[in-house]
């Protein structure tokens, strides 16, 4: 049985392609022109704007569930970053 392959307009994105860079552009990792041209591929193919609406709705929920992190701990996370940037040695908590 042969497969029947949607063609690719030129200049179009193909599934293959948009697939490669999705997660940057709905990052909003990606210049305009690139998205511009998923954009125009997630309308038009169902499969695609599937997929990307199913990953736009797993990390809004992450979002929602991350826990709220003490000042206190993103401060000694700071510091301890400095240290090392700096090329001291870390030291016990």
């Amino acid at each position: 049985m042969m497969k029947l392959r949607r063609r690719t307009p030129p200049g179009a994105m193909s599934c293959h392609q948009v697939g490669e860079v999705l997660q940057q552009y709905l990052d909003g990792h990606i210049d305009a022109d690139s998205a511009s041209r998923i954009e125009v591929h997630l309308d038009e193919c169902r499969r695609c704007g599937m997929e990307a609406d199913t990953y736009e709705r797993i990390k809004s929920t992450l979002a929602a569930q991350r826990p709220q992190v003490p000042d206190e701990a993103v401060a000694r996370l700071r510091e301890f970053g400095e240290r090392l940037a700096r090329g001291e040695e870390p030291t016990s908590p």
